[in-house]
């Protein structure tokens, strides 16, 4: 009995066919997974608003009145002198956070869109700005 060789491999074809199946996923799939990050930090940015907004409402409810523009944010963290009577030993956050861009968050008093304002100016670390690049603050849902 004679035994044919049989060659085993793929055809030039097939591979093409599995290329271009897995380009067009790969089109389709990777825009969607880079935006992630971005959206990510958003989220983050607005939770770390949210936290420092709680805070500086607890520090009014102790002392009848949000920290000064000259005291910022810092109130929250150290006792900002005889300006804040009932402040609470320990502070109101452990640290202060960096917005997920590497940047301080801003504290308005008055704010331009309620009694105060914590923002973040967003990837492009400039005001106003669209998607990404746009500001993100307390007024925002």
């Amino acid at each position: 009995m004679k035994t044919q060789a049989r060659n085993k491999g793929f055809t030039l074809i097939e591979i093409l066919v599995v290329v271009s199946i897995l380009a067009i996923l790969g089109a389709l799939i990777v825009p969607k997974i880079m935006d992630r990050p971005n959206e990510a930090r958003v989220v983050a940015a607005k939770q770390d608003i949210g936290s420092i907004v709680s805070a500086l409402k607890l520090y009014k409810l102790d002392n009848g009145r949000y920290p000064t523009q000259a005291q910022g944010l810092q109130a929250l963290i150290t006792k900002p002198g005889e300006l804040a009577p009932n402040w609470k030993s320990g502070g109101y956050l452990e640290r202060l956070p960096k917005d997920p861009w590497g940047n301080d968050y801003l504290y308005l008093i008055p704010g331009l869109h309620g009694d105060m304002d914590v923002m973040s100016y967003g990837a492009d670390s400039q005001s106003g700005g669209e998607g990404f690049d746009a500001d993100v603050g307390n007024w925002m849902p």
